[in-house]
């Protein structure tokens, strides 16, 4: 009698509680939220493609569940932006989806995400300098206590290089050509198709943003003008085939941040986030047969390999000749030479997940003033900053060797986070380097018993620098200027300096010329 007493007592005690309870009864908005921001800036995308996701935080700091009446886009159903609130996306399958919700419900003291994307067609919007500003807004509640968090996105056009599709698919097609030399095209795994006439001179009126490889065929000459900017999408790039140029026509630039001037090759990711993200295109793919290719003015950045140069290593001409250009954050390979020849002056090449040079199957390479440098993280790569051999594994018992004829670096920074930051790797019986008034990171005793040991000359010792610091400005984040502290100051030969007279700043070399790529500055503080 009393356990039933008590059940009975007990019940109604929960009863009367849950009849107290106010929780889950939500009374209408009262204008009264609070927001992590009051406009949301989307980071400049191009026309047509698809944007990051940003997010907006929403707040209800009272103590009362509330409801939202509506959460929708000012411009509505038109609107070029897209909405997620915490998790849903509205009406699906109508024209509402993204753009309209209704009664969103937000318990007290708590808050909810708003996630926001989009994509931007510029053909109704006003140009100014070939950019779009384009806004809306989120309206919360759209009654008398209406509120607002403000979107803006600014929007570039730019000239697209697609491949052509697979028939009716969305597959692209692949580049065929004539891979070796055979005079039959065939078929590769590159996406991609080649340049029109129309479409060989690449000008700085609007970036060029590029899906697969853009192809230069037979004959052909591409010209990047001074101030040209290229966008590459992921597994995309350019490819020079046989018997065609590519020619990249910067000139110096007035401003140091802006380089106006200089060419500009990245991935067409604008976020500030994607800035230094290595491996988010492919790379310039010197193929073998190309000629008489140049590169002058240039950053290439952020590539799976940003220059591959193959072949042609006997050709009366220079492959590649570079000059007055950076290669930085590579996820493989900065510069890549496979049995081939390349002149270099004034380059930078850093912050690569393998050698930031890499001259393999012999060849011939001649560098001054160059600073080869890698400050990647030393944990996760298996290569050092500059590399060299004279050969390929052709199957798992053969290997091939091909002369080095020559490798010669003049008045150059070979530097990096590792020791040694250089490999010679000998296999055949031509193996020609030379080392002349550098500073190099390298110590031969931790190379003995390997195929790199094999400094027992004076007179390599005699003419370098060893393991002197390089007082690099922030090596980390591609800033390779030296400091007045710099093991490089002065050891470099007038001999070369008046090959190379101005750095790649354009300042004057003195009569006791840094080594690499920069003549050293006082850093501000």
């Amino acid at each position: 009698m009393k356990r039933l007493l008590y059940f009975f007592i007990c019940f109604g005690l929960l009863i009367f509680w849950s009849s107290c309870r106010n929780d889950f009864e939500f009374s209408p908005s009262t204008g009264n939220l609070e927001f992590a921001r009051d406009t949301v800036y989307l980071d400049t995308v191009f026309n047509n493609i698809g944007s990051s996701t940003y997010n907006l935080k929403v707040y209800n700091r009272s103590d009362n569940d509330i409801v939202i009446p509506t959460i929708q886009l000012e411009r509505g159903t038109a609107s070029f932006y897209r909405l997620n609130v915490d998790g849903g996306t509205g009406e699906e399958n109508t024209p509402q989806e993204g753009k309209f919700f209704e009664n969103v419900e937000l318990l007290a003291n708590d808050s909810l995400f708003i996630f926001i994307e989009t994509t931007i067609d510029i053909a109704t919007l006003p140009s100014l300098n070939n950019e779009f500003l384009y806004t809306d807004r989120i309206l919360f509640d759209g009654g008398s206590y209406q509120q607002d968090v403000d979107l803006v996105t600014l929007v570039r056009d730019a000239v697209f290089i697609y491949p052509d599709f697979q028939g009716n698919s969305t597959t692209f097609e692949n580049l065929s050509f004539d891979v070796d030399g055979d005079g039959i095209a065939d078929e590769t795994p590159l996406p991609g198709r080649f340049l029109t006439d129309a479409e060989l001179t690449f000008t700085n009126e609007k970036p060029y943003v590029v899906y697969g490889y853009a192809a230069v065929d037979e004959g052909k000459i591409l010209t990047m003008e001074a101030g040209t900017r290229v966008h590459f999408h992921a597994d995309s790039g350019i490819l020079v085939t046989n018997n065609a140029t590519l020619n990249i026509n910067g000139t110096a630039s007035t401003d140091p941040e802006l380089l106006e001037n200089e060419v500009i090759l990245e991935g067409d990711r604008l976020e500030p986030i994607f800035s230094d993200v290595p491996g988010q295109w492919g790379t310039v793919y010197l193929f073998n047969g190309s000629v008489n290719n140049t590169i002058n003015h240039a950053t290439i950045k952020n590539a799976t390999i940003g220059v591959l140069a193959e072949g042609n290593d006997d050709a009366p001409t220079d492959k590649l000749i570079i000059t007055n250009s950076q290669i930085y954050n590579t996820s493989s390979f900065g510069l890549l030479g496979s049995a081939t020849s390349i002149t270099a002056e004034n380059v930078v090449i850093n912050n690569s997940g393998q050698s930031s040079f890499a001259g393999t199957v012999g060849g011939k390479y001649n560098f001054t003033h160059c600073t080869i440098a890698n400050y990647w993280n030393n944990s996760f790569r298996q290569f050092p900053a500059l590399l060299l051999n004279d050969f390929a594994q052709i199957d798992e018992s053969t290997i091939g060797t091909n002369p080095l004829v020559e490798a010669n670096f003049n008045n150059c920074i070979i530097y990096g986070n590792d020791n040694p930051e250089f490999i010679l790797d000998q296999q055949g019986d031509t193996f020609n380097f030379k080392f002349t008034n550098c500073l190099l990171r390298f110590d031969n005793s931790n190379l003995e018993g390997t195929t790199n040991y094999v400094f027992t000359d004076d007179t390599f010792y005699d003419s370098n620098i060893f393991n002197e610091d390089p007082d690099f400005e922030a090596p980390f984040d591609n800033l390779m200027r030296i400091g007045e502290d710099s093991g490089a100051n002065g050891i470099g030969s007038t001999l070369f300096s008046m090959q190379v007279p101005f750095d790649l700043l354009n300042a004057s070399r003195a009569a006791s010329p840094d080594a690499g790529a920069y003549e050293s500055v006082v850093f501000e503080d």
